[in-house]
């Protein structure tokens, strides 16, 4: 289960340093886009992270359930990029009814079992102020523990900034 979880802030090039990674192998390739356009703005960056895909990805559009999605597509040999983690997150917390802890632990659960190559992309959201919102809170605590989790068990983590990736495992 080689797990390489990739952090940085918005815009930061962690996105492009994970499809890098990806392309590096002859390993078939997955892009799970976790994404939902919920307004233009949102369409159009969408519009544009498919734009600049390598046509070497094959893409499947997952706004909720992670875990199940890569169990179907987890095959030794291939490569599953996830992008990203943290609107995944607000997907399931917008979804109510505990699906953010049913989907958070089906994921955690999965991982060590995965045979593919899996590269997890996510936004670092933890380093400015305690947000007012109450449901910014709870974004910004379940990315936090999440990602620690994540990092606990990854192969790798990289933090990427201005385009430039650090390892940090």
């Amino acid at each position: 289960m080689p797990v390489h979880l990739i952090l940085g802030g918005a815009r930061s090039g962690k996105s492009a340093y994970a499809e890098t990674q990806a392309l590096n192998g002859d390993d078939p390739l997955h892009y799970v886009a976790t994404a939902s356009a919920r307004d233009s703005e949102m369409e159009a960056r969408i519009l544009q992270h498919q734009q600049d895909r390598s046509p070497r990805f094959t893409t499947h559009e997952c706004e909720l359930t992670l875990a199940e999605h890569l169990r179907a597509l987890d095959q030794p040999g291939a490569t599953l990029l996830v992008d990203c983690l943290t609107l995944w997150i607000t997907n399931a917390l917008l979804s109510g009814d505990g699906a953010w802890e049913r989907e958070r632990d089906a994921l955690l659960t999965l991982l060590p079992e995965l045979r593919a190559n899996c590269l997890l992309v996510s936004n670092e959201v933890g380093q400015g102020v305690v947000p007012m919102g109450d449901l910014s809170r709870q974004f910004v605590d379940a990315a936090g523990r999440l990602h620690q989790d994540i990092a606990d068990e990854a192969d790798r983590v990289t933090w990427v900034v201005a385009g430039l990736p650090q390892k940090l495992k």
